[in-house]
């Protein structure tokens, strides 16, 4: 389980190809205080598992299926990308819950300046779009963000303050770049629950 509050930005150092899959080594500086191979760190917002750490990096593989559901498929050498470990037991919970299980990869449609702040809106596919919310929240390439506005089309807009624009790989986006999403773990919750009554043919207010 992850906050997505981003610890630091990391960089993809090297891409093998498997046989089923991909391994990556990911160069990242305080992050790597303390780590262990079997620690759970989200890159972009994907839950990996280290599985080797070599000077100044640490590895992880992913297979077929996340490559084709996530971003990281087109992962290249010198990316950047957003990095954090998973919560300890009595952490601050200064975002939201952030599982790492990306639920489909949107696509930035709009980026604007708006004084300090830069405004970003992403299409959603239906599955986030059906869980988000006004105001609710949703992580983008593992950042807890907050939905401003609600556009036609399934468009989420969100409002990036400075330090988030500074301090993680949104600002690398442009028009038409795919982005991890997760959509907001409640919601989906929430969502499943009323797709199990409809179908049951249990109606809202029945006991």
């Amino acid at each position: 389980m992850f906050t997505g509050i981003v610890e630091e930005v990391g960089r993809v150092r090297s891409v093998e190809t498997l046989e089923t899959g991909r391994r990556f080594a990911i160069e990242a500086g305080a992050l790597l205080e303390g780590a262990r191979e079997g620690d759970s760190i989200a890159i972009d917002g994907v839950c990996t598992t280290v599985v080797g750490l070599p000077s100044g990096a640490f590895v992880v593989e992913a297979i077929g299926t996340t490559l084709s559901r996530t971003t990281l498929g087109t992962f290249q050498p010198g990316r950047r990308v957003n990095l954090e470990r998973s919560m300890r037991l009595g952490d601050r919970l200064g975002g939201h819950l952030v599982q790492g299980h990306v639920d489909a990869v949107g696509r930035v449609s709009a980026l604007a300046r708006e004084g300090e702040h830069v405004l970003l809106d992403v299409a959603l596919p239906e599955v986030v779009a059906e869980v988000t919310v006004l105001h609710g929240s949703i992580a983008m390439n593992g950042v807890s963000l907050t939905v401003n506005r609600l556009l036609p089309g399934d468009v989420a807009q969100v409002a990036l303050i400075p330090y988030t624009w500074e301090h993680t790989d949104l600002s690398d986006l442009r028009v038409g770049d795919a982005l991890n999403l997760e959509g907001d773990m409640l919601g989906r919750f929430v969502a499943q629950l009323v797709k199990r009554g409809v179908a049951s043919g249990v109606q809202a207010g029945d006991r």
